[in-house]
């Protein structure tokens, strides 16, 4: 952590840390549908920040900037992690943590495992236009820059991810998401 050198900065970056995990956590695990992978994102996020920390801290939005690593880095191993995902489809949908902080931060999204299990089925780029505008809620031209693509870009593949969502929920829900919803239907009846 060589950006990180006297104490105050060192204070200084230990409270940025703190305040932004859940939401780097929350963002990696829409990205990549995996705890792990996401808490091994946020961390080597937080490490690449560390690491400019006396430029980071003298910008006005810290935490934009760490959100785009963070996003760079799922969009350039999004294939390994596609390929893996595969090869190691876990049999049980909840997502295992050691870390009572990240389980916290990811109950809400677990809850939501069909709706998750469709947003994987989109590719990185789309999964990362759908995540940034309607979860972080970030103005058009903020994920656009995030993405180094022009603002109609964005727009034209929100609209595209959006109907490949919709169409993965409708169409091809995932066994076990298939399993419950099947019961539950049956309980109401």
């Amino acid at each position: 952590m060589d950006g990180v050198s006297d104490k105050a900065a060192k204070r200084k970056f230990e409270s940025f840390a703190a305040g932004s995990w859940d939401s780097l956590l929350r963002t990696g695990y829409l990205m990549t549908g995996d705890a792990a992978d996401a808490e091994d994102l946020v961390q080597e996020t937080l490490l690449r920040v560390a690491r400019r920390w006396n430029r980071v801290q003298a910008m006005d939005h810290p935490a934009a900037y760490a959100r785009r690593i963070l996003i760079n880095l799922v969009l350039h191993d999004a294939d390994r992690r596609s390929r893996q995902r595969a090869e190691l489809w876990p049999q049980d949908d909840r997502a295992e943590t050691a870390d009572e902080s990240a389980a916290r931060a990811l109950r809400q999204v677990d809850d939501q495992s069909e709706f998750r299990w469709a947003l994987g089925q989109l590719p990185a780029r789309q999964r990362a236009v759908l995540v940034l505008r309607y979860w972080a809620d970030l103005p058009l031209a903020e994920v656009a820059a995030i993405l180094g693509c022009p603002e109609g870009t964005v727009t034209s593949s929100a609209s595209r991810a959006a109907a490949r969502l919709a169409q993965a929920l409708a169409h091809g829900a995932p066994p076990a998401a298939r399993t419950r919803r099947t019961a539950t239907m049956k309980e109401n009846t």
